[in-house]
Formats: C-alpha cells, sequence, structure tokens
C-alpha cells in the first residue's frame, strides 16, 4: 500500500492570469524489504583450499560488517603468507595434475554448472550480496547476480573454441593465476575474472575485498558442491598484506588487479623484473556529456543511473557531467528534480535507490571530498532526504559552478557526488573530458550518430556508452586507459590475458 500526500498549491494572480507557484506531489512507500529467511550464513569462514574450508595457519580472523547496521554479520578467517603458499601450491597441484590436462569441452561443463547453481541461488546471493556491500537490493537482484551468471555461461562456450578464436597461435593456459577484486561489485568481480581464466585452462587463487568476502565465499561452496577438481579454485581471505603475498609469489604467471590505481602501481613495481603478466582494472572520473540536442529527460535518468543508484561505488561512474550551455538550466532544474524522489535506506528494502555507503573509511573519504568542494568555492546541492539513524549514508549530492582545477573534478571520491560543468562545443568538452589522468569510461548523450562516432573516436576512455550508461554485456571487452590501468576483461579480448599466444 501507498500513502498519498499532497501539498498545498500555492497560486497566485499576475496581470490577470493565473500562474502555478508551487505544486508538489511525493508518495511515501510502505517498507519492502527481502526477507533474509531463506539464507545461510556461517558464523565463521575459514579459506577455501582445496574444495574445502579449513582454518588459516595464522589462526587470526576478523569481522566482516553490515554497513546499512553497523552489526557484525560473520567472522573471516585472515589468511598469512603460509596460508597463501598453501593456496597457490593447491593451485599448482590441480593444474598439473588435473586441469590442464582435461578435455575443453569437459572444462566447459563445469563452468556451465557453475553458472546454473548461481542462477538457482540467485536469490540468496543477491540479499547476501545487499547486506554485506550496501548495495540496494534491486541492483543486486537485477544486474550483479545476473550478469556474474552470464559471464559463466559465456566463457563455458569458449572453453573449447580457443583454437578457432586464435587460429594458427596455439594458444596455451598460463598456470597459476592470482586474482584480486574490490569492494563494489564482489561476486561480478569474482565471475568476470575466474570464468575466462579456467575457459583458458588456468587454476585460480582469488582474494575478495576484506569489507565484502561473503558472495565470494559463497561461489566457494558453488565450486564444491559443483565437483570441481581439488584445488583448481581457492578463495582465500585477508586484507592488503595478503594480495601482496599472492602477488610475490614465485608459483603465480598471471596477476589480475580490480582496485584502486595506488595499489595497481605498487603491484607494478612488485612484479617488475618477473615473467608474470598482469592486468589492472584501476580508478576511473569519467564524463557524462550531454549536448543540447540530446532526449534530456532520458540523459537525466542516465545521469541518475550512472552515479547515484550505486551509490557512486562503481570505478566508471559518470561522476563528472558536462552540459551544453543552452539546456544547462534545464537539466540541473530537472536534475534537482529527480533527485528530490531518491529513496535513501535499507539496502534490503525494494523501495530504496540508494543504500549504505561500504564502509566507515569510505564514507569519511566522502565527508572529505564534500567539504573540500566547498572549500574550493563550488555550489553544493543535496536532495532533502531523510538519512537513516544508524549506519554509513551519504545524501546524492551536486557540486555546481566547477572548473578543471578544483580537486573534486580531477580525483575520485567513488561516493554518490556529481560535479557540473558547462561548455559551448565539441572541442572544449572533449579537451575537458580528456583532462584528467584516468580513462576508463564515458557517456555522450545526443541524436547525432555522427556526433557520437566522432567523439567515441577522440575520447581516450575504454568504454563509451552512446545515450544510455553503465549497461555491461559478458560479450563486451572493458577496461581502461592511462591510470585507469590496462588489458581488458570480458568479451574475446577477456581471454587474451590468461593465454600464451
Amino acid at each position: 500500500m501507498s500513502k498519498l500526500i499532497k501539498e498545498k498549491e500555492n497560486i497566485e494572480k499576475t496581470n490577470g492570469s493565473v500562474q502555478l507557484k508551487s505544486s508538489l506531489t511525493k508518495w511515501q512507500y510502505s517498507p519492502a524489504p527481502e526477507s533474509t529467511d531463506h539464507i545461510h550464513l556461517e558464523k565463521q569462514y575459514g579459506l577455501f583450499i582445496n574444495n574445502q574450508f579449513v582454518k588459516p595457519l595464522s589462526g587470526k580472523y576478523f569481522d566482516t560488517i553490515n554497513p546499512a547496521t553497523e552489526e557484525k554479520i560473520a567472522e573471516i578467517a585472515e589468511a598469512d603468507e603460509k596460508d597463501v603458499d598453501k593456496a597457490v601450491q593447491a593451485a599448482k597441484t590441480a593444474y598439473e595434475k588435473y586441469w590442464k590436462k582435461l578435455p575443453a569441452k569437459e572444462k566447459a561443463k563445469y563452468i556451465y554448472r557453475i553458472a546454473r547453481m548461481i542462477q538457482e541461488r540467485s536469490r540468496e546471493l543477491a540479499v547476501i550480496e545487499s547486506m554485506d556491500g550496501g548495495k540496494p537490493i534491486r541492483e543486486s537482484r537485477d544486474i550483479d547476480i545476473p550478469l556474474a551468471a552470464n559471464h559463466f555461461f559465456y566463457y563455458a562456450g569458449w572453453a573449447d573454441k580457443l583454437q578457432y578464436a586464435f587460429s594458427n597461435r596455439n594458444p596455451q593456459p598460463i598456470g597459476v593465476t592470482g586474482q584480486i577484486i574490490p569492494w563494489n561489485f564482489p561476486l561480478l568481480m569474482a565471475a568476470w575474472k575466474i570464468a575466462p581464466a579456467l575457459a583458458c585452462g588456468n587454476t585460480v587463487v582469488l582474494k575478495p575485498a576484506e569489507t565484502t568476502p561473503l558472495t565470494a565465499l559463497k561461489l566457494a561452496e558453488i565450486i564444491r558442491d559443483c565437483d570441481l577438481p581439488p584445488g583448481v579454485v581457492n578463495i582465500i581471505t585477508g586484507a592488503g598484506k595478503t594480495g601482496a603475498a599472492i602477488v610475490k609469489h614465485p608459483l603465480v604467471n598471471k596477476i589480475a588487479f580490480t582496485g584502486s590505481t595506488e595499489v595497481g602501481k605498487i603491484i607494478q613495481k612488485a612484479i617488475a623484473g618477473t615473467n608474470k603478466k598482469l592486468t589492472l582494472e584501476l580508478g576511473g572520473k569519467s564524463a557524462n556529456i550531454i549536448f543540447d540536442d540530446a532526449p534530456i529527460n532520458e540523459a537525466v535518468e542516465g545521469i541518475i543511473n550512472g552515479i547515484f543508484f550505486n551509490q557512486g561505488h562503481v570505478c566508471c561512474a559518470g561522476s563528472r557531467l558536462f552540459v551544453q550551455e543552452s539546456v544547462y538550466d534545464e537539466v540541473v532544474r530537472k536534475l534537482k528534480h529527480r533527485m528530490k524522489s531518491l529513496i535513501v535506506g535499507d539496502p534490503l528494502d525494494k523501495n530504496t535507490d540508494i543504500g549504505a555507503i561500504n564502509s566507515k573509511q569510505q564514507l569519511e573519504k566522502i565527508h572529505y571530498y564534500l567539504d573540500l568542494g566547498i572549500k574550493e568555492g563550488a555550489s553544493i546541492y543535496q536532495s532533502d532526504c531523510k538519512l537513516p539513524s544508524k549506519g554509513y549514508f551519504c545524501p546524492p549530492t551536486l557540486f555546481l559552478e566547477t572548473s578543471q582545477s578544483h580537486r573534486i573534478v580531477q580525483e575520485e571520491i567513488f561516493g554518490p557526488v556529481l560535479t557540473i560543468q558547462t561548455f559551448r562545443t565539441v572541442e572544449e568538452v572533449i579537451e575537458k573530458a580528456n583532462n584528467t589522468p584516468y580513462g576508463l569510461a564515458a557517456g555522450v548523450w545526443t541524436d547525432k550518430g555522427s556526433k557520437i562516432f566522432n567523439m567515441t573516436s577522440k575520447m581516450r576512455a575504454g568504454v563509451v556508452w552512446a545515450n544510455t550508461y553503465n549497461k555491461f554485456d559478458p560479450t563486451s571487452p572493458f577496461g581502461g586507459y592511462k591510470e585507469s590501468g590496462f588489458g581488458r576483461e570480458g568479451g574475446l579480448h577477456g581471454l587474451l590475458p590468461y593465454l600464451n599466444l
């Protein structure tokens, strides 16, 4: 049931005409929380090595916290160098003994089985993803989990076709791959990395982010239930030291990392002089560009989708908005109006548009940049929404009157914060959009196909969306330029980093 509240209309007469001064209709939705009765979580999780959950040799555990309630969900094992060595040795043995020798069509069956089991357990996975990460259940349910399954389906199809994909190049697996994923898309990032690695005949040691390990550990349960040969996929948990031990291990032949640019640079230095292969998908400060001939209403919804629905917790979030001068007032007015309708609250409530910030540390970082933007002279606008009394929440925020020199324009904030600038010509906006250390993604809104192709050929961004934003597909490669990293994940391109040709 919903309750309609209609505010009193203020009408004033001017020159004999009647003008509507303000008319606002708001809907208040009754809570619609997703049930948690169907999920099963252990109080304590070990390390997943050789298809078994084992206690860490370090004997250390840490808590994973629900960012919406600040309550402890479970205890998670913290792997040290000895635990990492145990996982890598298991992966090496599995590669030599099982996975390298297994016919490609049999590998495909295992990968396909994982995809089917993700589908079967999708409701449980979606709820756990929202509990552990803070993202709205609608995003977990409709985007993250289906896309994760689709990546396994897609790469299951490639497993026995590598000779056709890379004809006359004798594709061979690399061996043991070390994979480190971030907290913004925990299960999807795991699928992005594990699926192509297995399809190419490699074995895996994966480390999820310490703040969002639960869906990766549920994926470990799925892998165990799929009867994958022991050691083919190992999932170990921990913080930065655990990831560093994976990177430095001599038996790891390839590193795949998604995370901050700072850590990416450290990894590059760590493997310099070795034969390890490396792919990096790092930070971003992506531009969303609206021309005066764009469908404005659709563009505004695309902006909302590109930065606010995901709390800005996407490396390719459209956090820099460029609007052509002639439609600036209209876009800002409609954007503010749309922001007023956004609901910030319980991630498990199906009415919620913006969930919780992933951690207290991340919320503090966002608040730092909000204060910085004001100090830099930008004009701030925040929707008047009621935030929950507990948990880590931030209202959607606009910064107006910004320039290229503002730090809030140049630096990645990773929160629901959008900066807006104007432009007059195509050349001007291309120069502004490219004037950043990053080059991950961009969006262009116009009804002219020629303008779209002109923009995409001149923008230094790995992905450019046209009249949409944040649309992903397992058949499409994803990755960046400059300090956004190198290498591609997804599509045929996603196989290349996991093969010797």
